[in-house]
């Protein structure tokens, strides 16, 4: 089993917002092998799926960004699985809008989401998807930036950006994440990891 979980905030009032493209990618995941059943359990909306023999757990965190360990600890737990068999989706301040980058570990990097799995798992070790959403203007809050939506030109993106990264996830889970790094990951691309807020 493995398990995709994206990060966002629950309720229409943060739907397609910037900080909710974790449960845009599930929402696509849903739209191409949907409809998919969910049940809430862990503070979650929980989808089920197999795909070529893989069983895949869809989860949305209902806790609010910054809590999502609540959710993530307590499944693994149940579940018995490794914290390298969940891939955390979320969005990213540090990447440039529309980029992915997928790694094994490292820090949170300003992410509160996962900084918060991170800090509930007790380790660095677990993989992300992180998908960029662009700086905010000069003197334009990060928080207010992260909650506000896309331009109508920045959508185009962020879908391409979306569709791209579920197929990035289904690598991940059907080959491993070697795999799903060669399709991501640019072949130069410094460290993003340092700096930044994600409120």
């Amino acid at each position: 089993m493995k398990v995709i979980v994206g990060l966002g905030n629950p309720g229409p009032r943060y739907r397609r917002t910037r900080h909710n493209v974790g449960f845009d990618v599930l929402q696509e995941l849903g739209r191409r092998f949907g409809p998919i059943p969910t049940r809430t359990r862990f503070d979650a909306e929980i989808g089920e799926l197999t795909i070529a023999e893989t069983r895949l757990l869809l989860v949305a965190p209902q806790t609010f960004m910054n809590n999502s360990g609540r959710t993530v600890g307590p499944l693994l737990d149940f579940y018995k699985l490794d914290h390298s068999e969940v891939l955390v989706v979320c969005d990213d301040l540090n990447l440039p809008l529309g980029r992915l980058r997928l790694r094994e570990r490292g820090s949170a990097g300003g992410q509160k989401g996962l900084a918060d799995i991170l800090k509930r798992l007790g380790t660095q070790e677990v993989p992300r998807l992180r998908i960029g959403i662009g700086q905010p203007p000069p003197r334009f809050d990060a928080s207010d930036f992260v909650l506000g939506r896309f331009t109508q030109e920045e959508q185009i993106l962020i879908e391409t950006a979306v569709a791209e990264a579920v197929e990035g996830a289904l690598l991940w889970a059907q080959q491993g994440p070697a795999a799903a790094m060669n399709r991501l990951n640019p072949s130069a691309l410094p460290d993003e990891d340092a700096g930044g807020s994600n409120e």
